[in-house]
């Protein structure tokens, strides 16, 4: 077994403050992209934790964002926001432009948040429950680069595609889902690769389209959708939505940065919230309290809900703090230096 490190939430948020600073990345940007993965390795949610700001600093080194834009609040419609991040990471779009979409969607009972040329490497789950603590329903959606086949094919086309949904619970955790449209985050891959292990064969494909369980293969070749033709055209679908709709680029039109300067990181993101009580008025809370009977019945069934473990990892979190791999944490220091 690997060796570990235990960090306290205080030492998690004061060491990727530390990388993201000494990195180039301006104190709001910095702060942004720390609440991002420390609330994802608090959670357990490794993929999308600190391991994540290896790859940011690798990007912003390689000149595949702009560590110190200020995004562009456009208050396009009235039902819509526009963000323009300025070749910045998409988390301080999103907390820049929140305000103005809550309050739209307070008035209005919808209202949808476009954020452009942002780099964006984060889970989604944390965007929409900032929605959903605020009493509304949150959906979150964005592209990624071509990492994924589509269903029936052999090359990479499609992105991980994530898509993310927040419902409010009166007096609960929110009902809240973030996944891949493909078998899996590519981040777990290169977890996987990084230790050393084997993948499940239908995670996805090598450069010769055959079935693979070694990750540095899966890395070169194609992940697959998850559910075959659903998970593709939801996929889809997030490329539409999340690109041309909102005047942005499709995922195969990206690329990583890389050190010859000829990635193209930088694509869109689509969230949209909704308001009960605008839809409800007066019967919000009743209809809210009804929406739990589902929840309740998919529990008594011994059946668990989406973000249920990622709760009670957040509550061991708090007890004991977080455990990491030495490994990581030693690279994230050399990051320092």
């Amino acid at each position: 077994m690997s060796e570990t490190v235990l960090l306290s939430l205080e030492e998690a948020r004061s060491l990727s403050l530390t990388v993201l600073q000494h990195n180039g990345f301006s104190p709001a940007h910095a702060e942004a992209i720390t609440r991002s993965v420390v609330a994802a390795q608090r959670d357990e949610c490794h993929s999308h934790g600190l391991y994540r700001l290896i790859g940011c600093v690798e990007t912003a080194r390689n000149g595949g964002m702009d560590t110190q834009a200020l995004p562009l609040l456009h208050d396009q419609a009235p039902g819509v926001v526009r963000i323009d991040a300025q070749r910045g990471c998409s988390l301080l779009a999103f907390e820049t432009g929140l305000p103005m979409l809550i309050d739209k969607a307070r008035r209005q009972g919808l209202a949808a948040m476009a954020i452009n040329r942002c780099f964006h490497f984060s889970a989604l789950w944390p965007e929409v429950e900032a929605i959903s603590s605020q009493g509304l329903i949150g959906i979150a959606m964005t592209p990624t680069h071509p990492f994924v086949a589509p269903a029936g094919g052999t090359r990479p086309l499609l992105g991980t595609n994530p898509l993310a949904f927040s419902w409010p619970r009166p007096g609960g955790t929110p009902y809240t889902f973030d996944f891949a449209t493909s078998e899996v985050a590519r981040g777990e891959i290169e977890l996987h690769r990084r230790a050393g292990e084997s993948i499940p064969s239908h995670w996805a494909m090598d450069a010769q389209g055959e079935p693979t369980t070694d990750p540095t293969a899966a890395l070169s070749g194609a992940m697959r959708t998850f559910g075959g033709h659903k998970g593709s055209a939801l996929s889809t679908m997030i490329e539409l939505l999340a690109g041309p709709l909102i005047g942005d680029v499709l995922g195969h039109e990206t690329a990583p940065a890389n050190i010859e300067g000829t990635g193209k990181p930088l694509h869109g993101e689509l969230v949209i919230a909704l308001c009960p009580q605008a839809f409800l008025g007066s019967d919000a809370d009743y209809h809210l309290r009804h929406a739990d009977t589902l929840f309740d019945n998919i529990l008594e069934q011994g059946a668990r809900l989406p973000s249920q473990r990622r709760f009670e990892a957040r509550e061991r979190t708090r007890r004991y703090g977080m455990s990491l791999p030495k490994a990581l944490v030693d690279e994230l220091n050399t990051l320092t230096n």
